[in-house]
């Protein structure tokens, strides 16, 4: 089943952001991860977001090849690259295996 990466962040430096951007993409998709949101800041429809906060999201197969990913080398490097850069918060969460709520 699908996992993802859930992220909200808050750039620190633009230019070493963009540094860990062009370390942690190319190791996204090495691993069979896909962007389905990317560094956007969200139309708020309840409740509170803070300004100028942006959300990733990426999907990976499944939660295997997500931390595959996560704990590889490539994504280490850029994950020291972001250290100043951007201040952010990270969950992973699986996919449903089935819709809960369909009616058989």
């Amino acid at each position: 089943m699908a996992a993802y990466v859930i992220v909200e962040a808050g750039v620190l430096d633009a230019e070493r952001a963009h540094a860990y951007r062009m370390l942690a993409e190319p190791s996204i998709r090495r691993y069979d991860g896909r962007y389905l949101v990317q560094g956007t800041v969200p139309e708020v429809a309840e409740g509170t977001w803070p300004a100028s906060r942006v959300t990733t999201i990426v999907e990976f197969p499944d939660m295997d090849r997500l931390k595959e990913w996560y704990d590889s080398p490539e994504y280490r490097e850029a994950i020291v690259a972001r250290q100043g850069a951007i201040e952010l918060r990270m969950v992973f969460a699986e996919g449903l295996t089935e819709q809960p709520w369909a009616v058989d």
